[in-house]
């Protein structure tokens, strides 16, 4: 690199750009930049071992010092630019010109990215200051006092451990980028062989980088570093969503259910855990993007160094990599070509696409209605007089039935709730509904079994919320033959719902005079639920309708933990009778993290909720009382397993046998646990069968 020397005045410290003289050194023009801490240069030798003194460049002449007061002479007609002599040309004013502009490698260097290098230690100092006398000094380009300042530091100090490093991030930075290019979005996808195949991807964007200035390379790398970031967490959000409701994350619909998940955790484990939950996963999205970013960025720096290997490795690459798309090379079962990202953001694109389509035409079809324009008097007559209860158990499913690990002790719980309901003169008959959610978001449902329509969309429900349509709750209202009531022990906020739904009156978890503790996300007992209700409305004296009633128990919601045990009925108070067995119970986050305990705790709360309903109807059921009640959806899949269905079951129970009669041609199976190869419908296809079968007449409405 040109050294220039001048006469001066010794440097003060008003003069910064000057450095104190004491030896020479000087790079031929042509000499590269040398290599960061631990990577060879061309010779095959680490950089930056102090110990290591590079030799100068023979000349045919010693480097010149002008004695001070002297100006700095010109080169003579004719005469060779020396190695390692200035070919700068003082100024009128005696001071030397400004070094010109450093190249692009020299740029990086002073930019700090990976290209910058220079030998540490006191070999550093030497190369910039020259031995001519006191008054002697040697003025460098910036680019080389950055080098020297840099190099004075820890790296020049401690070579091998800035080599180990240099090493580590460089290695870093391959994991992360590669990782995030073939991350699965699937947790049951999640093994070594997705992270050995050639992502398509990082050869156009090596392509892409390659033929790029510094400028733009860089904020390219930045930006698509950042990219990565942002799609390694929508795979991780695809792979907890499908864990939990058995499909991937929304883009436009699902941020809402971000909240919902903030309150479950709060309600679950404590407001500081979910505080610190909240805080945490956004420190974590930040530090995902952003180290993703610098990952990138520091790979092309690296793959700028040598251009030439570079562009010939890429082409390797691009090259082998559309060999084994057209053969169909495989690895473990898995295409070595792969274009993960690309099929994950066509993916999003068309779900996306989907969403904002199905908004217009669910609006159309949320408008229509079989039974839109049925004359009160022609709803439901064949009930009149009865009282006829909608009760939902949470997460109650075909698994809690039929899987091995949990339905021995859920299948004796319904056989012998089926034998006491016998003996209290009920008889029951039960099919199968295929529910439009899995895993959580309840609300979809109980609106699609009410509704009549196939709820399984946040926009979808908000849609029919603000709708018109003909609820089944509702159709009990519009007749004027019932109260209707609502008790909600998960509401815990307004419920505008309400209208919809056509509840005259709704009991949330604060106006059923509960004081016991609370059972995790539950926030009372089912079986004080149902005492509250036979309180407060079902055993009621005074009243001169039926009650139509729907019920939401919320005991079996996950995470199952702690449990509630039944007490006896003129025990429970005001629910502080529980607080024992609260304390007691299992952990919510023992049981969470192990799947074996979820299962286990999953199958008791639903032998809980279903001996809760049915000993209160055997208790306080009449020769009136018409009980419908099933599951609003299969439990996560870390319990009911990966190709679970969605079905749950479905029971209507009754004294009165016309009740059943009515249902005779369903074909459904007698007693509360129904047979495997009953009929299995879709949820959205209960209320109109309902209706019809209890006498209502069609009278359609059109969107």
């Amino acid at each position: 690199m040109p050294v220039t020397t001048r006469s001066s005045q010794p440097p003060t410290p008003q003069d910064p750009e000057t450095l104190p003289a004491e030896t020479a050194s000087a790079e031929t023009p042509s000499e590269r930049t040398p290599a960061a801490p631990g990577e060879p240069d061309d010779g095959g030798n680490p950089i930056g071992n102090p110990t290591e003194t590079a030799e100068a460049p023979e000349t045919d002449k010693p480097a010149k010092l002008v004695e001070p007061g002297k100006p700095t002479p010109a080169t003579e007609p004719g005469e060779a630019t020396e190695p390692g002599k200035s070919t700068t040309e003082p100024t009128e004013s005696g001071e030397p010109n400004e070094p010109a502009e450093p190249t692009e490698a020299a740029e990086d260097t002073v930019a700090g990215e990976d290209a910058v290098a220079a030998d540490a230690g006191e070999g550093g100092e030497d190369a910039v200051a020259g031995e001519g006398g006191e008054d002697a000094e040697v003025v460098a380009p910036r680019g080389v006092r950055a080098r020297v300042s840099y190099w004075r530091g820890w790296r020049g100090r401690y070579p091998r451990a800035a080599r180990v490093v240099w090493w580590a991030a460089t290695i870093a930075s391959l994991l992360l980028v590669f990782g995030a290019l073939s991350l699965p979005n699937r947790l049951f996808a999640l093994h070594l062989s997705r992270f050995v195949r050639l992502p398509g991807e990082a050869i156009i964007g090596a392509a892409a980088l390659l033929a790029l200035p510094r400028r733009p390379r860089v904020a390219l790398a930045a930006l698509a570093g950042a990219a990565l970031g942002a799609l390694t967490i929508l795979n991780v959000l695809d792979m907890q969503f499908v864990e939990y409701l058995g499909r991937p994350f929304d883009l436009v619909l699902d941020w809402i259910l971000l909240d919902d998940a903030q309150s479950y955790v709060a309600d679950s484990m404590g407001g500081t855990v979910a505080l610190a939950a909240t805080i945490g996963l956004i420190i974590l999205v930040v530090l995902i993007m952003a180290v993703m970013a610098l990952a990138t960025v520091r790979l092309s720096g690296i793959l700028v160094r040598d251009t030439r290997r570079a562009t010939r490795g890429t082409l390797i690459a691009g090259t082998v990599w559309i060999t084994c798309s057209v053969l169909g090379v495989q690895f473990a079962g898995l295409p070595v070509a792969s274009d993960q990202v690309v099929n994950s953001l066509t993916s999003e694109a068309r779900r996306v696409r989907a969403t904002l389509q199905d908004e217009a035409t669910f609006g159309k079809v949320a408008r229509s209605d079989t039974f839109g324009a049925t004359p009160a008097a022609q709803l439901v007559p064949d009930l009149r007089g009865k009282d006829v209860i909608f009760a939902f158990i949470e997460s109650y499913g075909r698994s809690a039935v039929e899987d091995p690990g949990m339905a021995p002790g859920v299948d004796e719980t319904l056989a012998t709730s089926t034998a006491a309901l016998t003996k209290a003169g009920f008889s029951a008959k039960s099919g199968w509904l295929t529910s439009a959610t899995y895993g959580g978001s309840s609300w979809l449902g109980h609106s699609t079994t009410l509704s009549g329509l196939w709820v399984d969309t946040q926009q979808r429900y908000r849609t029919v919320m603000a709708s018109d349509h003909l609820s089944l709750t509702k159709a009990f209202q519009k007749t004027g033959a019932w109260d209707t009531v609502g008790i909600m022990p998960g509401v815990q906020k307004g419920w505008p719902e309400q209208k919809f739904y056509g509840l005259d009156k709704v009991y949330n978890a604060f106006q059923m005079g509960y004081q016991g503790p609370k059972f995790s996300w539950s926030t009372m007992p089912d079986q004080y639920a149902l005492e509250a209700f036979q309180r407060l409305e079902h055993g009621r004296t005074d009243r001169d309708k039926p009650l139509m009633s729907e019920i939401i128990l919320t005991s079996s919601h996950q995470p199952w933990a702690p449990i509630p045990k039944m007490v006896g009925w003129d025990e429970l108070g005001d629910g502080s009778v529980f607080e024992d067995i609260q304390a007691d119970g299992e952990k919510a986050s023992d049981v969470i993290a192990d799947s074996d305990k979820s299962k286990k705790e999953y199958g008791r709360s639903i032998q809980y909720s279903v001996t809760a309903l049915t000993q209160w109807l055997e208790r306080y059921g009449t020769d009136d009382t018409v009980l419908v009640f099933l599951g609003d959806h299969q439990p996560i899949s870390r319990v009911s397993g990966n190709n679970a269905s969605r079905d749950v079951p479905v029971s209507i129970v009754a004294k009165d046998p016309k009740v059943l009669d009515k249902i005779a041609a369903w074909n459904w199976t007698d007693g509360l646990k129904p047979a495997h190869d009953a009929p299995v419908w879709k949820m959205s296809s209960f209320r109109d069968r309902f209706l019809k079968a209890y006498g209502s007449t069609p009278h359609p409405t059109t969107g």
